[in-house]
């Protein structure tokens, strides 16, 4: 599957750099690809007139027009379908699925002609398609909108899968999507929406591209390996760590598909030690597929197991009960312990953590 990403242009601007959200920073990178492509079309339901659920495409209709960034039926399959067939023409729609268990009815036109089509064609017929999925718990959500559903589309060949998890990058990595000539299903974390950062619209800073994951911390005992939501927590815990003594390493994938495999490895290799953190469930889940790559690159480098912290395998649960499900710093912590335990590097006593992660 080719990689090819027309980039965007060069950012320009003195303006001071200002506290900004990461929905703001999404916001704002549509904007520009609007402002500098006509070819870029927004639709999807209520980002029209309402601006979206959480507000991510307000004002992109007042300024662009509806023909331009309009409102659609509750309708996700043909949401999907009118895209591929704009993409067709040449077009380079970006289509918003409300919530991520809400995408699901549009799945069948993902895996049947949006990821399929490039490779259909031979090449002949691109399908610059981006499709957000605001995804994840953490909002105090029903079921049906707090879903963590990229394992689904992590399997399916010929689509880019992207999450970003910081104000640079959602603005960064959504410019990147939009101008990709494959499909890119950008998962948004909701309760990062409002996630805060110092950060200039009119220069904003370069970000890795898509394909490239990004060491947030650096550390000795132990690499965390995560993506979207789970990275704050992740440096939480890190830092959390420090009163044990560990010194833990924290790489924030950005992009699920392409896998930045140099990165992760080299990180492992350096630490022997690895814990993936996500909010998706833990059976059959992206963690299973990192252990996997882990172990068979970095087998001899290891010092203990390749270990996971998920959602437990049940469906979504109440908001009463969503911190427990949700991977917090306690359990990436016991699972840290268990890594050192195993490894022989500290006793089981001394951790005082190892026996809850068991």
């Amino acid at each position: 599957m080719s990689t090819a990403v027309r980039q965007p242009p060069a950012a320009g601007g003195t303006a001071e750099r200002k506290p900004a959200t990461l929905g703001q920073a999404l916001r704002r990178a549509m904007r520009d690809a609007m402002a500098d492509d006509p070819d870029v079309h927004i639709f999807g339901e209520d980002v029209g007139t309402l601006g979206g659920v959480f507000r991510v495409t307000d004002g992109l209709a007042a300024e662009f027009g509806p023909e331009r960034c309009a409102d659609t039926p509750l309708a996700e399959a043909g949401i999907l379908g009118t895209a591929v067939g704009m993409a067709m023409y040449g077009l380079r729609p970006v289509v918003e699925m409300q919530f991520d268990a809400f995408a699901l009815p549009g799945f069948e036109q993902l895996v049947s002609h949006v990821s399929r089509m490039r490779n259909r064609t031979r090449g002949r017929m691109p399908m610059p398609l981006t499709v957000r999925v605001p995804y994840g718990g953490g909002i105090g959500g029903v079921e049906h909108h707090s879903d963590s559903s990229e394992a689904y589309y992590m399997a399916t060949p010929g689509l880019h899968v992207v999450t970003p998890a910081t104000v640079a990058d959602a603005y960064g990595l959504l410019r990147a999507a939009i101008a990709s000539d494959d499909p890119v299903v950008f998962l948004e974390p909701k309760r990062l929406y409002w996630a805060k950062a110092d950060w200039d619209p009119e220069a904003p800073e370069a970000v890795p591209g898509i394909g490239e994951a990004v060491v947030r911390r650096t550390g000795t005992s132990a690499t965390l390996i995560t993506y979207g939501p789970s990275v704050p927590v992740c440096l939480e815990a890190a830092e959390a760590a420090r009163a044990e003594g560990w010194d833990l390493e924290v790489i924030d994938l950005r992009s699920l598909v392409p896998f930045d495999e140099a990165t992760v490895t080299a990180s492992v290799r350096r630490t022997g030690r690895a814990v993936v953190v996500h909010e998706s469930p833990g059976f059959a889940g992206p963690g299973g597929e990192i252990a996997a790559r882990v172990t068979e690159r970095c087998f001899h480098y290891l010092e203990a197991p390749v270990l996971r912290v998920a959602g437990f395998d049940i469906p979504y649960p109440p908001p009463m009960l969503e911190r427990h499900h949700l991977p917090g710093v306690d359990r990436i912590l016991d699972a840290v312990a268990r890594l050192q335990w195993e490894s022989g590097w500290t006793s089981r006593q001394d951790t005082g953590r190892g026996g809850g992660a068991r």
